[in-house]
């Protein structure tokens, strides 16, 4: 590259000092707990606390009874039951996301040895672009990306694509005051780490490196952790909160109650009271360790790894397992406009040639071709690429569109002169020898169409201003880059072409009037929205969740693109739901919060903006998702309760996000919400079937200890109800597939209990009808023989009260096949259909089959171990036919619902 000026660079010793006092041009990688510090840190679940209580307290039990009552070892099966449970709950969270933690890292690797063009001891070299330290001197060209901050020294036709860190496409450069932009971002004569030079070239000296560029700033922000709890955890932490209540209460109770019988029913000794006390104390310790739902850490667990792994199918690349759920709890969504709403590709979106004159469309094209600076990368011929400016790549593109190689229209064209674009003249020109007009010398001029009117003559086609203004009005109220075309045609012994620089003479001696150029065309460009955008949107609008575009681009853009995708009517809006980057910084906190939720548009937006957008709406109990792909959307990706970053976005913005949008589609975040809110009801749905049975459970032992009635429930025989049940409900509850039912209901309150009224009256009834008919079981085994099940239809009376080994084990089944049931009804709930409705269930169904089979087997094999004797073929069959009422009152509940 040629220059006016000589520049030495630093040198070699000048390099190390600058090193040494500013640092690398490096950023700071986020800081990492070590692997046993993130694998403790599982045990701050509520849920998980209460469990390790569970277990201490159920190892007591156990030495207790080891040692003072002389029983066997099967009396430490329930605390390795316990831990078992624990283990596994913490280990699968653990390895889930460090598996996600991997794959992130892998798809976020940074290339800090790219090779940056610097000048140094007085030659241009090549450095890594870890290397450039402050003071070092910078060549830019097409397509380089700038590795550090600094302030431009040269600037030719230079335009920057700022879009990582201010939302704009295509930033014009310059080292001239005249051309400075008062409304930019940032300094026109500064140039910024991480943004890219789309046409031009320049040179800028560095003054910020690593974690002092404005990139390294938004970094570091947006590393900050505001330990944002979500939705899920706040309800563990209610839920964890009212078993550990509940089962106090009840523990409570019990010792009330016993120590009151024994005043009234024994004479009173030490050791008599210390012996029924120190018994009392055990059965409320034993009610405790019942009540705690080992499960449910576990079908937490389950259900997040689960929709982790499906989510990644449907493009959701989930870093934080707690944000698969969040999403589901999702009520707005701040997004930004280019790449998430638009192609990120200006294209072509109609082109108006004058006087409709199609036979002279080629003159537009070979002027398209010759008549500008951008390339296409064709090595995917079926998806070209443009390479420059944006707005004269999507010419090409169109040029393509028609089948017309421009490559081949320039090669035949030989270029006279040129004048590039500039700021200052707003248009571009060139000369060329046409092969389209057999010979002839002609100039081509593209550019601002009310600039280029005033240089010409007439129109082609003698088509009407009017008609051309009218066109051009309708286009720019649909926020389009509009561009006008024009010729001139110069006989080839016309002495102009003799000059240095004919064209500057040509267009200086145009008055618009007896000679000028001849107006051809105009074209309107933009960046299309996505074509399942509007779709998407509306499924959100649909379920509850509102939609805030905040974008660096003008106001009527913004507008515009907010109608496209069906966010924005000026019916329905007004100006109050539309504000500037400017304007938004001037409201105060209160000013802010009072506006915040009626604001549909943020235009041009700065970094900082949306991050106090996405707090403002958190204050406002909010559940807040954001998007967005530039390194300026990472301090509100941070701060939200889930950072939704895109596949191709930068580095910066995927380090600080939870799910990364893998194919940038918005429909993909629909299908995030949807799993999320599937999620939470699979969760409700463990609950439901968990707490129903533990009211059984711990009304029985609160009975029990009142009637004087030991547990007919072994601790082997508890550990496959209370664990191996648990495990496996979880994961048949977990695997059920999403509902695309959800979309149509409205985000769940932030505040509202994950057991919603529904699930309390279904869990007291059931877990009420289940304590009585146990009750009523545990009453007539106790004080009738029954060797076979159908000796219930007469009773007869036990010689010695007590319960037999197969009494024992029919207690055991008809306790075991009513969770069984159960846990169909659990299936069926708010899903609005029959239990048997069982379309992509197949995981459910295996795992209902496998805790069928497992109960068989255990019943009648499990002998000594299970304190179990088999039963006959038709005791299985009356025994799960009778508990299967479980299952068709609830049908019948449904029924009468739907």
């Amino acid at each position: 590259m040629k220059t006016k000026k000589r520049y030495a660079g630093l040198s070699d010793q000048e390099v190390l000092q600058s090193r040494a006092k500013h640092g690398a041009n490096l950023l700071s990688p986020p800081a990492k707990d070590p692997l046993w510090k993130r694998f403790i840190a599982k045990f701050e679940d509520p849920l998980i606390i209460i469990l390790l209580v569970a277990g201490v307290l159920s190892i007591g039990i156990s030495f207790y009874e080891y040692f003072g009552l002389n029983e066997d070892m099967r009396v430490f099966f329930e605390p390795v039951g316990i831990f078992l449970a624990i283990l596994l709950a913490t280990g699968m969270a653990f390895f889930f996301e460090e598996k996600a933690n991997k794959a992130f890292s892998i798809l976020n690797k940074v290339d800090d040895d790219e090779p940056v063009e610097v000048i140094r001891n007085g030659n241009t070299t090549k450095v890594p672009k870890k290397d450039i330290v402050v003071g070092d001197i910078v060549i830019l060209n097409t397509g380089a990306e700038i590795s550090a901050d600094g302030k431009l020294l040269e600037a030719i036709a230079l335009n920057v694509d700022e879009s990582t860190l201010t939302g704009e496409p295509i930033c014009h450069k310059s080292i001239h005051t005249d051309d400075f932009d008062p409304d930019a971002t940032f300094p026109t004569n500064y140039v910024l780490r991480g943004t890219k030079v789309m046409e031009g070239h320049g040179i800028f000296q560095v003054e910020r490196v690593g974690d002092a560029t404005e990139n390294g700033k938004v970094f570091v922000a947006a590393q900050i952790d505001n330990h944002v709890k979500t939705p899920l955890t706040e309800q563990l932490d209610r839920l964890g909160h009212l078993i550990t209540v509940a089962s106090y209460v009840i523990a409570a109770l019990i010792l009330i109650g016993r120590m009151a019988m024994y005043f009234l029913n024994f004479d009173f000794t030490w050791i008599s009271f210390i012996q029924y006390f120190l018994a009392t104390i055990m059965i409320c310790v034993t009610l405790i360790v019942v009540a705690v739902p080992e499960g449910l850490p576990m079908a937490v667990t389950l259900s997040l790894a689960y929709s982790m792994r499906r989510m990644l199918k449907t493009n959701n690349l989930v870093r934080k397992m707690h944000a698969c759920e969040t999403m589901g709890a999702t009520t707005v969504i701040c997004t930004d406009k280019t790449g998430t709403l638009t192609q990120n590709q200006m294209q072509v979106h109609q082109m108006h040639v004058c006087g409709d004159s199609a036979e002279k469309l080629g003159i537009i094209m070979e002027g398209i071709a010759v008549n500008t600076t951008a390339e296409l990368d064709l090595t995917d011929a079926q998806h070209p690429q443009a390479l420059g400016n944006p707005t004269e790549g999507a010419l090409l593109l169109w040029l393509k569109a028609q089948n017309k190689d421009y490559r081949t229209l320039r090669k035949d064209a030989e270029v006279i002169d040129e004048v590039p674009f500039s700021t200052e003249h707003k248009y571009m020109a060139t000369l060329v020898k046409s092969s389209f007009m057999s010979g002839k010398y002609v100039l081509y001029v593209k550019g601002a169409t009310d600039i280029i009117r005033n240089k010409c003559k007439d129109v082609m086609g003698n088509e009407s201003w009017d008609t051309i203004r009218d066109q051009l009005l309708t286009w720019q109220n649909q926020a389009m880059r509009t561009l006008g075309f024009a010729n001139y045609i110069i006989n080839d012994n016309n002495p102009i072409l003799q000059e240095k620089h004919p064209i500057e003479k040509l267009i200086g001696s145009f008055d618009g009037k007896e000679n000028g150029l001849t107006f051809l065309a105009i074209v309107a460009i933009a960046d299309p929205v996505r074509h399942e955008v509007p779709a998407a949107i509306k499924e959100c609008l649909n379920a509850g969740i509102d939609v805030k575009i905040v974008t660096g681009d003008t106001p009527g853009t913004a507008k515009e693109i907010g109608r496209q995708v069906g966010l924005w009517t000026d019916n329905a809006n007004a100006d109050k739901h539309i504000i500037t980057g400017t304007e938004f910084e001037q409201l105060t906190d209160t000013e802010l919060l009072a506006c915040v939720e009626n604001l549909k548009i943020i235009a041009r937006a700065r970094p900082m903006d949306k991050k106090r957008l996405v707090e403002a709406l958190q204050t406002r109990n909010q559940v807040v998702a954001v998007t967005g792909d530039g390194t300026n959307d990472a301090p509100a990706l941070k701060a939200a309760h889930v950072g939704l970053s895109m596949g191709d976005g930068t580095s910066v913005a995927k380090e600080a996000s939870d799910i990364t949008i893998i194919d940038n589609s918005f429909k993909s975040i629909g299908r995030a919400v949807m799993w999320g809110r599937s999620l939470y009801q699979n969760i409700q749905r463990f609950i439901l079937f968990q707490m129903t049975v533990n009211v059984a459970a711990c009304l029985i032992v609160l009975a029990g200890a009142f009637m004087g009635t030991q547990s007919p429930l072994t601790v082997t025989q508890m550990l496959w109800v209370n664990l191996i049940m648990d495990t496996f409900a979880a994961m048949a509850l977990a695997s059920l597939p999403p509902s695309e039912q959800v979309m149509k209901d409205a985000p769940r309150k932030r505040t509202a209990f994950i057991i919603d009224k529904s699930m309390k009256q279904s869990i007291l009834f059931m877990g009420g009808t289940f304590f009585v008919s146990l009750l009523a079981f545990l009453f007539i085994l106790e004080n009738y023989s029954v060797s076979h099940i159908l000796d219930l239809i007469h009773f007869n009376d036990h010689t010695d009260k007590g319960m037999t080994a197969y009494e024992l084990s029919a207690f055991f089944t008809v306790f075991v096949m009513l969770q069984f049931w159960n846990m169909f009804n659990a299936r069926a709930f708010h899903t609005g259909r029959s239990a048997f409705h069982l379309k992509d269930c197949k995981g459910f169904l295996f795992i209902a089959a496998f805790i069928l089979i497992g109960q068989i087997a255990i019943v009648q094999l499990g002998g000594e171990m299970f304190n179990v004797t088999p039963l006959s073929f038709i005791d299985w069959v009356l025994i799960i036919l009778s508990t299967s009422f479980v299952l068709w009152f609830g049908e019948a509940l449904r029924l009468i619902k739907k």
